[in-house]
């Protein structure tokens, strides 16, 4: 079902949709051309009329979010630089939108670390399985960036606001227990048990009316709730590109870049 060279990898068993983030030699970081494969994997999701999605991640990473050498090699000039940023960030923002908006349950077997704005892809499931050596951490304020992927969209009204914004301000590192305690996650497990327990649960679903589990998120993610979030993720890329126009988010991204190297 993948077509060859795509940078996310789909497959559908049993009546469940799954995708893969599949860039793990960078460890799933986001690029343009990973997001435009996302989002055309979540409408082929759609057309199957499967009992659930599933989002994954290949490799030891579920996503590091926007690839900071994407972003540096358009850094030539700033309407270049500012248009690489757009296209990525708006692309994102829109397959978050997109997962919200699918009519069938989203969950997501977290199978590594995630930062950045690839955190919205995991916010935006209705269930989360994560590894024992999963966590999420934001790393904006050692960059430079503005935040996006719905750290401050959607963050806050799952684990309050004063939490969301200790850990975006102190760039705090959320293990997978940690996340589990604050509702950002379902479940932990062995990387080992991931899958079985992403089945188990796929199983479960699929036990019920599927017109009913539709019914349910169109009621939750009704157009007035998708609205207010578009709004927010909106804010969010505005914000984003005004910072990374800025002669410090250059520096910030080339010192970021050096010590992940």
């Amino acid at each position: 079902m993948t077509p060859s060279g795509a940078k996310v990898e789909t497959a559908l068993r049993d009546g469940v949709f799954r995708i893969w983030l599949s860039r793990p030699e960078r460890h799933n970081a986001l690029v343009p051309e990973l997001i435009a494969d996302l989002r055309a994997a979540i409408v082929k999701a759609g057309e199957a009329e499967p009992v659930a999605l599933v989002l994954s991640g290949r490799g030891h990473s579920f996503s590091t979010g926007g690839d900071i050498s994407g972003f540096l090699a358009h850094a030539g000039s700033l309407k270049e630089l500012r248009t690489y940023a757009e296209e990525l960030v708006g692309g994102l923002h829109d397959a978050i939108l997109d997962l919200l908006a699918f009519p069938a349950p989203v969950l997501a077997a977290v199978n590594g670390p995630v930062t950045g704005g690839s955190t919205g892809l995991m916010l935006a499931a209705d269930m989360v399985a994560m590894s024992e050596r999963a966590f999420v951490q934001p790393y904006y304020c050692e960059v430079g960036f503005a935040p996006d992927g719905g750290w401050t969209a959607l963050l806050p009204d799952r684990i309050g606001t004063a939490a969301a914004l200790r850990i975006q301000y102190l760039n705090e590192r959320i293990g997978a227990e940690k996340a589990r305690a604050l509702g950002i996650a379902d479940s932990v497990r062995p990387l080992s048990q991931l899958e079985a327990e992403i089945d188990a649960w796929t199983s479960a679903i699929g036990q019920g009316f599927g017109q009913t589990h539709k019914a349910t998120r169109a009621n939750v993610w009704d157009a007035e709730r998708l609205g207010a979030v578009r709004h927010r993720l909106d804010r969010e890329k505005d914000r984003f590109l005004d910072l990374i126009a800025r002669p410090e988010t250059l520096s910030g991204m080339k010192d970021f870049g050096k010590k992940r190297a």
